[in-house]
């Protein structure tokens, strides 16, 4: 039903960019009881959803934003679903001039958690709730049941989090979103979500290639393996996908779909602003970086052509066991994609350190488990684990994950030294063991390095008997002395 605002009729909740997901939200809302005011900058795509839509809910169609703010109740509560950016402020100011103080305004949009902090800032100056919202699942996720990461004030939560959560994706009862932390937190984790996910389809992409490259699986065989994957730990919405994907058949060639696209993948900049992030947290996310650096070569379309035909060197026989070799890659998958997340949650606790945020990881791993692109039935297991030690060092120093990559370590190191000598790339694959061989090293060669920053540059460094900083005198006699 469409209700003419002029008539009085007051919505709960106002979305402003109609485009697929702002649509897909505002039906959500509407499906669940909510009235709902819409506002787009062209009007046509208001009167059409509500055209197309119109009897799933409750709808005031608005066309100016003073309309669209008259029609909202107290505290105004706006959703905006706009493009990040210069796009996104444009829209804001907007709303705070003709909103009051109390009123909410929401970004569902993919924003730079920077650019939240300082949006927040800037309208709690001005007596106004700034909440920046992380939006997973999609277009289905925006309609069915999404992943919500709402971060900003916590006053704010009382008059938004009960619709939120009503149009969010629900696992056990519990819905996938919670109140994630102050100002910028709620990007910052969608971010670092987004990075994840990055890492665990590169993952998933190079287990394909080997199932095809070493083994010689077509499509179709390589479906049915990530169909039986996912019966088990692997089970998860990118595995379920992929065993879709490589089922399609190209309407006009008849092969498979996935043989007849381009292989460069694209990114909208998410994985590259984790990336850019942990390098100034200082924290290591290899596995990440990792694909974000695949995409970014796969895009390379002139330089690889070029390179086609350079030297591979005396290449190793392919693998004769093909049961045993898949079991291989399904077990390096599965310990690769726990080096993902592990990264992943590490990274949040020193943002949420940086920033005073206080997250609590057991949550996150709450409201990812359904709705979210990274949804997998282990996440329930990374839920227990820090619940159980919310303090914990390292998700692979959980119990469950330790055995779990202890049964792994050996099928990953099978696989990642298979790939390298058939020249198969598996940059995600390796990177993700030799982080983990990094992390249980009892000594790294970073002595070496400190020695030799303190040659070149008298950066000092640290003995191992005794307290302090030292350096030696490199250009003098070489004596040492304590700084």
């Amino acid at each position: 039903m469409t209700i003419d605002n002029t008539e009085g009729a007051r919505a709960q909740i106002g979305v402003t960019g109609l485009a697929v997901m702002g649509s897909n939200i505002a039906r959500n809302f509407a499906r669940h009881g909510h009235t709902v005011a819409l506002h787009n900058r062209s009007i046509a795509k208001t009167d059409a959803l509500i055209e197309e839509h119109g009897s799933e809910g409750d709808f005031v169609r608005t066309e100016t934003i003073e309309e669209f703010v008259g029609a909202l109740q107290k505290p105004r509560r706006v959703l905006i679903m706009v493009k990040a950016g210069d796009p996104t402020d444009a829209v804001i100011e907007e709303l705070a001039a003709a909103m009051e103080p109390g009123d909410i305004i929401i970004d569902g949009g993919n924003a730079l958690y920077t650019d939240t902090i300082r949006r927040e800032a800037s309208l709690r100056e001005r007596g106004l709730h700034f909440v920046g919202a992380g939006i997973s699942g999609g277009e289905e996720g925006a309609l069915n049941g999404p992943s919500i990461m709402p971060g900003g004030p916590k006053e704010s939560y009382a008059a938004l989090g009960p619709l939120l959560e009503s149009i969010a994706a629900q696992v056990d009862g519990t819905p996938c979103c919670t109140h994630i932390g102050p100002d910028g937190s709620g990007h910052f984790v969608k971010m670092v979500h987004n990075g994840i996910e990055y890492a665990d389809m590169q993952l998933i992409g190079e287990a394909y290639n080997l199932l095809g490259s070493a083994l010689g699986y077509d499509a179709g065989k390589i479906a049915d393996v990530f169909t039986e994957w996912n019966g088990g730990d692997l089970e998860s919405y990118l595995v379920e996908i992929t065993a879709e994907v490589l089922r399609q058949k190209d309407a006009k060639t008849g092969k498979p779909l996935v043989d007849v696209i381009v292989d460069a993948a694209e990114q909208k900049g998410t994985g590259r602003w984790t990336v850019k992030s942990a390098l100034d947290l200082g924290v290591p996310v290899t596995g990440i970086a990792e694909a974000v650096f695949a995409r970014a070569l796969s895009g390379s379309r002139e330089q690889r052509k070029a390179a086609v035909g350079l030297a591979s060197g005396v290449l190793a026989d392919k693998p004769t066991d093909a049961a045993q070799f898949t079991e291989d890659i399904r077990q390096a998958l599965y310990a690769s994609k726990v080096v993902a997340y592990a990264q992943g949650f590490d990274q949040i606790a020193a943002g949420s350190a940086e920033y005073d945020w206080d997250l609590h990881p057991a949550d996150l791993a709450t409201i990812w488990r359904g709705g979210c692109i990274i949804r997998a039935r282990f996440l329930n297991r990374i839920k227990d684990a820090y619940d159980e030690n919310p303090t914990l060092p390292s998700l692979i120093l959980a119990p469950y994950f330790r055995d779990a990559i202890e049964t792994a370590i050996d099928s990953w190191r099978r696989v990642v030294s298979t790939a390298t000598l058939l020249g198969i790339p598996v940059p995600a694959f390796a990177s993700s063991l030799s982080y983990y061989d990094a992390l249980r090293a009892e000594r790294l060669p970073a002595a070496l390095t400190q020695g030799q920053r303190d040659f070149f540059g008298a950066h000092t460094y640290e003995r191992v008997d005794a307290e302090g900083k030292f350096h030696t005198l490199w250009s003098g006699d070489r004596s040492e002395v304590q700084v």
